[in-house]
């Protein structure tokens, strides 16, 4: 995994999330925007992972951070998913990619000995002023919740 401290400016965008709401950076009311990209609803990786930052979003939110997941799902596919898993945060749909190579997360993988376009799973933190603070590529889902945390207890 890929660690990295830049405090760049992110460039501001939009799109649909469930609840039927729209995201939009600029201007986020949290302290924190935590943007994890992960490649597909109901796989067990990207299971274990939204389970994960369920579990510790109380903490989160007691840190002045806001969780949204994003891959390239469908809306009716997220809207599922997290019903299913009982997510308190919502998962931003990006079937066209737009954002994801905004953060530069889709490269070629290996899937059963083929190599196949996807996102790799990865993690942004963007402060109030819309500045990335923080990000890990290449993430592997253990103990991946606990160092975004700690990290985001570590700031001002």
């Amino acid at each position: 995994m890929v660690e990295s401290l830049t405090a760049a400016p992110v460039e501001n965008f939009s799109a649909s999330m469930t609840s039927g709401l729209t995201f939009e950076l600029a201007g986020r009311p949290a302290k924190h925007t935590v943007l994890y990209f992960y490649p597909k609803d109901n796989t067990p990786g990207c299971t274990t992972e939204s389970i994960a930052f369920r579990e510790a979003y109380p903490e989160f939110q007691a840190l002045q951070a806001e969780i949204y997941g994003i891959s390239r799902d469908s809306m009716r596919s997220h809207e599922s998913f997290k019903g299913k898993l009982g997510l308190p945060f919502e998962l931003i749909s990006d079937p066209d990619e737009a954002v994801c190579q905004q953060f530069g997360v889709m490269k070629m993988k290996n899937m059963y000995g083929k190599q196949v376009r996807g996102v790799e799973r990865s993690t942004f933190i963007i402060d109030a002023h819309g500045r990335l603070v923080k990000e890990w590529r290449g993430v592997k889902v253990n103990d991946h919740v606990t160092e975004v945390l700690e990290f985001l207890k570590s700031q001002p």
